[in-house]
């Protein structure tokens, strides 16, 4: 286990020693040598398939065999290899992705140049270069850039979701080795943290020139950002392949079954141990009668050597049944199982309401193995960013000085709803507007014009406090790179408004104010952590004064406010909850002015802190701390982030199918709370709203108890609110019936870290399972994937995980179904998932509709198979205590070759494919219907045992109702006349079940019954007709005297056994019996005649 990882520039021999990972990835299950291996072991992990395999191995004993060997290994095989191609094939496209990855071509300094290298042949110690718009292809240390002070811009939304540029910096030691010659002579090492997930954190220390200088994460380009805004960077290789952050964080490719491949598992180890059953009763059958009975046969039937004793008749008999009665699980079940799965596949695919036309994206099952499971889905794990918004923020209220600022009013002074039609406040006079920024009210305005000084420094705040880029095109348009894009659009307000921020270096910022350029002097920034949620700069300005301007969430910048502000705070938190109110983000606004002096110490202070190799976090917060004190109040903005197209709709049609939605976001607790406010997850009158934000283990557990034992004392009094549900009217009404949550918890990443744990795992669960919304801020993707398992492992639940960006791909995969959104962050959530589409509202679709009807149809499809095959097998059963327990089939073998193949194949196939109990505009109406999959109610282990016992009933009536009749018709009484009339009265009688059964009758149902009847009467005619039978008979007894004619050998037997003929035949001899051709007069009795 590696402890601590030491890499040296440019020495691959020295680095060699420790056998660090290669730069090339595999996501691919398969190779051309595990392939066969590996997928046979995941095939036969289908009892039935090994059951199959057991039955083969009986057909190829002739003592036992009473039907061929190819009845079995042909459907088998082809079983088996049509899920064998499918699996290939899925696995070939992951095998060209990897390939596509892995050619990627890089350069590298070896041997004193630049060569270009694949990525796969990229090892950890080497020095790349990286260019504008290039993908970084392992973790690098960055050590110098076409920026000043080795600054350089990258895009992370492979890693967190975020498509806005965030900022990495070179050492100052390493920033001017921007020549090649220098970089090959660089021989600096770093010792640092092991391979691990942790996507925010970084640790080590370069070792050059007899010096120590610490790193962190902001040194550090991962595999998987995109270089922005930078023309080139030179970076050190520290982790290379599947060593790289984003490679820990993907889970491993899993094989996915569903609840019901698992039930029917179970089932068939059920049926199995029926059949044994059967066959044991049988067989002692055989036994008493070939004891009590058999003897009297003897003389003209005779035994082989081998069977010298009525028990081993018995024996032999067992097994014969064992393969006359197997047909109980035919392996057509499977076949058939199969290709249901790819119709319900195919009508995703072709579904045009799943189509999203403005990205030209359709809806598409990459996997055909789940569908049943989308109509049992009980917990949603859902990514924010991308998934559930649009990532586009927009600037839409504020409040400064205690006005608020925002809302249109009418000529009486009531407030006007504002719609496209309303007209929005002409900027044409400031020529670096941003043309598509809409603001509503002139009066903000108008008091930027009269130089109202508490709004002017509202927006000089909004134009310094960020780490936004801007960027300057070709054409003259400014063009903002921002982290977050609600500081994107604060800082475009704040350029509207008449403070431009310009420029920045790393000392320096620039703005335009009202039309003049000023420049400030950048002291410090002091960057956003979770324990303080906010951020604060600390500049010059011209005239000499040093200005500390804050933003962040409202709580964490009152309690931070000077005395002074309290009466300002009244009224700006009135608009802050109206704000809330309306499902917008909201950041309180605070500046405060510095003296040189206090500076002064300051500054060295922190210096000190950030130069600290343990705990510096720690040390740099409680100095931010520090000088984040006395604050005086400027305001509050709010921003609302628009959520996709039908995202509220879809939340309250999933909420009242019982499906519990959880947020699973690396974005910040504020923005996921308004978001959850948009969506409808939070609601104003939510019971109790449980943050857990402890930071030790010890805190966590205990917050996570006392929000248990909250809801358990709250519910012991009976004190919980029953909401009545509302019958739906339409489609409109679907917000009408949504039933209030009652409780919602809140996590952030740093807490659910230690909740995971396990002593805490199963408090986190009971709690979040209590909670009807669950929202985790600041996760890592792996610990997505650990919340998702953690509901897996403990709950019999179906998850379902959806997700738009590389962040989300283990989730996905650890989810019983993966979604992925195709949307802004690229396909690789999509490419790594089991269905996608465009938007997050086609989720109900997929969902309420598909779902619902693909596991209604593959219900009623397993009764429905079970009932038939049973009521085809039984009947085996019955003869056996009529034919001397002699493994005699009651049907004609083409009878038996063609019932689960043609006879009754197309019509169940029909309903399976075909059939629903409701539109699809019912069921998305009534999302009360998707419960009924939940529970499992259409198909469990009692409807199986009903089918089952249904099936034997028709077994029972079909061969007793003529066995009782025949006698009554003298002409009629042949076992090849019994044999065609139980057969033709089976076919009806199952053919009229599937009619009663089919809920929606289309062409193809009828095509296929109607033609299926037709099929077995044409068969059995050609079959049974007097010239084809005539024929048929003609050749039989010329084999016969051919046979007669040649030497008869006789054998001596001791006791009663059973006759060797019916054990060298596909029949038992109870044919040769009925039919007295082989029958021999006895000399005992023709003497005592004459």
């Amino acid at each position: 286990m590696e402890e601590e990882r030491h890499v040296k520039a440019n020495a691959r021999d020295f680095n060699d020693k420790f056998s660090y990972a290669d730069n090339g990835i595999r996501t691919s299950k398969y190779n051309l040598f595990t392939f066969l291996p590996i997928n046979l072991f995941e095939q036969f992990q289908r009892t039935a398939n090994i059951y199959f395999v057991v039955l083969l191995i009986l057909q190829l004993i002739p003592a036992i065999s009473s039907l061929s060997w190819f009845t079995t290994i042909v459907p088998l095989v082809l079983v088996l290899a049509i899920t064998a191609v499918k699996d290939a094939a899925d696995d070939y496209f992951r095998h060209k992705s990897d390939q596509q990855v892995n050619n990627r071509r890089s350069l590298v300094i070896l041997r004193g140049s630049l060569q270009n290298e694949k990525w796969m042949n990229i090892r950890v110690g080497d020095i790349i270069r990286l260019e504008n718009n290039q993908v970084v292809a392992a973790d690098v240390l960055v050590l110098s850039s076409s920026e000043p002070h080795g600054l350089c811009y990258i895009e992370t939304a492979e890693l967190d979701g975020e498509t806005n540029l965030k900022i990495r910096q070179a050492l100052s030691v390493t920033s001017d080795l921007n020549a090649v010659s220098k970089l090959s002579d660089f021989d600096g090492k770093v010792i640092c943290e092991p391979p691990n997930d942790k996507l925010d954190k970084f640790t080590g220390t370069l070792h050059w020139r007899d010096d120590r200088f610490p790193l962190d994460k902001g040194n550090m380009l991962l595999r998987g950002c995109v270089l922005r805004n930078t023309e080139w960077c030179f970076g050190m290789v520290v982790f290379a392949g599947l060593q790289t952050k984003l490679m820990q964080n993907c889970g491993r490719t899993r094989f996915k079954r569903t609840a019901i491949d698992k039930l029917v598992n179970n089932l068939v180890l059920l049926i199995f141990g029926f059949l044994i059953c059967m066959g044991v009763v049988l067989a002692v059958g055989n036994t008493v009668w070939e004891s009590n009975v058999g003897k009297d046969f003897q003389v003209y039937l005779h035994r082989e050597e081998f069977v010298n004793s009525a028990v081993y008749s018995g024996f032999l008999t067992f097994w014969s049944y064992v393969i006359i009665l197997n047909t109980v699980v035919p392996i057509s079940l499977y076949v058939s199982v199969e290709v249901l799965r790819l119709g319900h596949s195919y009508f995703i695919n072709w579904d045009g309401r799943m189509f999203h036309s403005g990205s030209d994206t359709p809806a598409e099952a990459r996997t055909t193995t789940l569908t049943e499971e989308l109509g049992q889905v009980e917990y949603i794990f859902s990514d924010k960013t991308g998934t559930l918004t649009q990532n586009i923020m927009v600037f839409r209220k504020c409040s400064v000085n205690g006005k608020s600022y925002g809302d249109v009013y009418d000529e009486f002074g009531q407030k006007v709803q504002i719609t496209e039609r309303t007209v929005c406040v002409d900027f044409s006079s400031n020529p670096l507007s941003d043309k598509r920024f809409k603001f509503y009210d002139n009066g903000l305005v108008e008091a930027v014009r009269s130089e109202d000084l508490s709004v002017q420094e509202f927006f000089r705040l909004l134009a310094l406090c960020h780490t936004v880029m801007p960027e300057e095109k070709s054409d003259g348009a400014l063009v903002y790179q921002a982290q977050s894009p609600d500081e994107e659009a604060l800082v475009t307000a704040a350029r509207n408004f008449g403070f431009v921020f310009r420029a920045r270096t790393p000392d320096t910022i620039t703005l335009r104010e009202l039309g003049r350029d000023v420049s400030y002097q950048l002291l410090a920034i002091l960057d956003f952590d979770n324990v303080r949620k906010r951020m604060s700069v600390m500049v010059r300005n011209p005239q000499g004064q040093i200005k500390l301007y804050s933003k962040g969430a409202d709580s964490n910048i009152f309690e931070c406010l000077d005395p002074s502000s309290e009466d300002l705070l009244h009224s700006t938190t009135e608009h802050l909850n109206e704000f809330a109110g309306e499902g917008l983000r909201t950041l309180a606004l605070a500046c405060r002015d510095l003296d040189e002096d206090y500076i002064d110490v300051w500054m060295k202070k922190l210096l000190l802190a950030s130069t600290e190799i343990e705990n510096r976090e720690a040390r740099l917060a409680a100095v931010y701390e520090e000088v984040e004190q006395n604050l005086k109040l400027l305001g509050a903005t709010a921003i609302e982030d628009k959520l996709q197209d039908g995202v509220p709709e879809t939340v309250a049609r999933l909420s009242l199918a019982d499906i519990k939605i959880w947020v699973l976001t690396g974005d910040k607790l504020e923005t996921a709370v308004n978001v959850g406010y948009s969506c409808n997850l939070l609601r104003d009158d939510m019971e109790q709203v449980f943050s857990i934000s402890g930071q030790t283990p010890l805190e966590v557990q205990r917050e996570l108890r006392s929000a248990k034992q909250h809801i358990l004392g709250l519910r012991q009094d009976g004190n919980a609110g029953k909401v009545e549900k509302i019958d739906v009217s339409g489609v409109d009404s679907v917000f009408e019936e949504t039933v209030t949550s009652e409780y919602a918890l809140l996590i952030n990443g740093h807490s659910l870290a230690h909740a995971l744990e396990p002593q805490s795992e199963q408090t986190l669960l009971d709690l979040a399972c209590s909670c009807n919304t669950v929202i985790c801020c600041r996760v890592t993707p792996i610990q997505k994937a650990q919340v998702v398992e953690l509901v897996k492992r403990y709950k019999s639940a179906v998850t379902l995980a959806i997700g738009d960006g590389a962040n989300d791909v283990s989730m996905i995969k650890t989810a019983h179904i993966g979604v992925g959104i195709s949307g802004q962050e690229g396909r690789q959530a999509a490419l790594a998932s089991d269905y996608s589409f465009a938007q997050f509202r086609f989720l109900q679709r997929l969902l309420l509709v598909h779902g619902r009807w693909s596991y209604f149809r593959m219900c009623n499809f397993l009764s429905y198979f079970f009932y038939k095959n049973f009521a085809f097998t039984l009947v085996h059963f019955c003869f056996g205590f009529f034919c001397g327990f002699s493994a005699q089939t009651v049907y004609d073998p083409w009878f038996i070759t063609l019932f689960n193949i043609i006879y009754t194949s197309l019509p169940v196939l029909a309903m399976g494919i075909f059939d629903q109990d409701a539109d699809d505009q019912n069921s998305l109406r009534y999302p009360g219907l998707y419960k009924s999959g939940q529970l499992s109610l259409l198909f469990n282990k009692r409807q199986f045992f009903l089918c089952t016992l249904q099936g034997t009933a028709t077994a029972f009536l079909l061969f007793f109702i003529p066995y009782g009749a025949f006698p009554l018709l003298s002409q009629l009484s042949d076992r090849q006349a019994f044999a065609v009339t139980v057969a033709t009265s089976l076919i009806i009688v199952v053919n009229f079940k599937i009619g009663l059964d089919t809920h929606y009758w289309t062409a193809v149902n009828h095509l296929f019954m109607w033609g299926s009847l037709a099929m077995y009467f044409i068969v059995l005619f050609a079959l049974q007709s007097n010239g084809i039978f005539d024929k048929v008979r003609s050749l039989q007894q010329a084999r016969e005297r051919q046979g007669a004619a040649g030497p008869r050998r006789s054998r001596a037997t001791s006791c009663s056994r059973r006759s060797g003929y019916a054990f060298s035949h596909q029949h038992g001899y109870g044919e040769l019996i009925t039919s007295g051709t082989n029958m021999r007069i006895s000399t005992t009795s023709f003497n005592s005649s004459s």
